[in-house]
């Protein structure tokens, strides 16, 4: 089996009832595929998720180094916790750091009947 790490899902993977992620926080899912093993993360906001693949663009590490710690202290950003990369949880674009500008890479998510999926 391939150990590839993959920067994308197919769509409808469930992943579990909205509420598996607490409102104004994150959490990451690993999901293994035949290709390989997909690391991603997941904003909640209310009602609505955020999805991006757990890389950050600067040097392609994973953005969290504790579990699920993906946000700043206020809880209304991104924050990469290796070199500090700042980044807009509504559409992934790079607001501050070395990522120069650099999005997130989008992982389509959606809720659909009280469970979030893959888009």
């Amino acid at each position: 089996m391939s150990e590839e790490r993959l920067t994308s899902t197919p769509a409808g993977i469930g992943l579990g009832p909205l509420e598996t992620i607490a409102d104004g926080a994150a959490r990451n899912f690993v999901i293994q595929m035949r290709a390989g093993r997909f690391h991603g993360f997941i904003v909640r906001r209310g009602e609505h998720v955020h999805g991006y693949v757990d890389r950050c663009p600067h040097m392609g590490l994973p953005l969290a180094q504790q579990l699920d710690a993906y946000l700043t202290p206020q809880g209304d950003r991104i924050a990469c916790s290796w070199h500090g990369a700042i980044f807009a949880i509504e559409d992934g674009q790079c607001l501050g750091g070395p990522c120069a500008g650099q999005p997130l890479t989008a992982w389509p998510v959606t809720v659909r009947d009280g469970a979030i999926v893959t888009a």
